[in-house]
């Protein structure tokens, strides 16, 4: 049997009594090391990049917008990011995952599933609350990376027209992306897709 160091984990900021039961469930895991927990948010991408943790827990609430994701996946590329939500829709897991997260699960998940989590995530596999549906990585309702620019673009209140100069692409090319950004996140339109944000 192989002996493979324990697995270095980074704890964001979370709300107190969660912030000790996560931090409780990692250190009592043989197979887990605590490398820094209760990072602030506007720490993290600093933390990330100097502890480089195989596994990073954030939490949701304190995300600005799930764009966030995608600058803390390019800020350590080796590092997968487990995001805990209160209530995670399937929109916003399948959101979080195209911008970088592993995992997307309910802060209100069992313990044993939370550990089950981190260590799927550590070997990049994807995780999602039960109710998330399917395995995202298969079917058409992962974003692409162009759709997911689009869909960053697109919540930050920019037009179809300034989306096309950004991205330097037509309008048309625009307008079929955001359909597609919709119906792989199962809103109706723009107005629905800035409401759910």
């Amino acid at each position: 049997m192989l002996n493979r160091p324990p697995l270095p984990v980074l704890l964001a900021r979370f709300e107190d009594i969660l912030a000790r039961g996560l931090r409780a469930l990692i250190e009592e895991d043989d197979n887990l090391t605590l490398v820094a927990a209760d990072v602030p948010h506007e720490r993290l991408a600093e933390e990330l990049r100097r502890r480089a943790p195989a596994v990073a827990i954030l939490n949701f609430g304190s995300l600005s917008s799930a764009a966030e994701v995608r600058e803390l996946a390019e800020a350590a590329p080796r590092t997968r990011l487990l995001v805990l939500a209160s209530r995670p829709t399937p929109p916003e897991c399948r959101q979080l995952l195209a911008f970088g997260a592993t995992g997307c699960l309910s802060k209100s998940t069992e313990a044993r599933d939370v550990l089950h989590a981190i260590h799927l995530a550590s070997r990049g596999l994807r995780v999602l609350p039960p109710e998330g549906g399917a395995d995202p990585s298969t079917g058409p309702d992962v974003l692409t990376a162009r759709e997911a620019d689009v869909l960053e673009l697109l919540q930050s209140g920019r037009s179809n027209a300034e989306i096309a100069q950004s991205l330097q692409v037509s309008v048309e090319t625009v307008r079929t992306h955001a359909r597609r950004v919709y119906r792989k996140l199962g809103v109706s339109g723009r107005r629905e897709l800035v409401a759910n944000r």
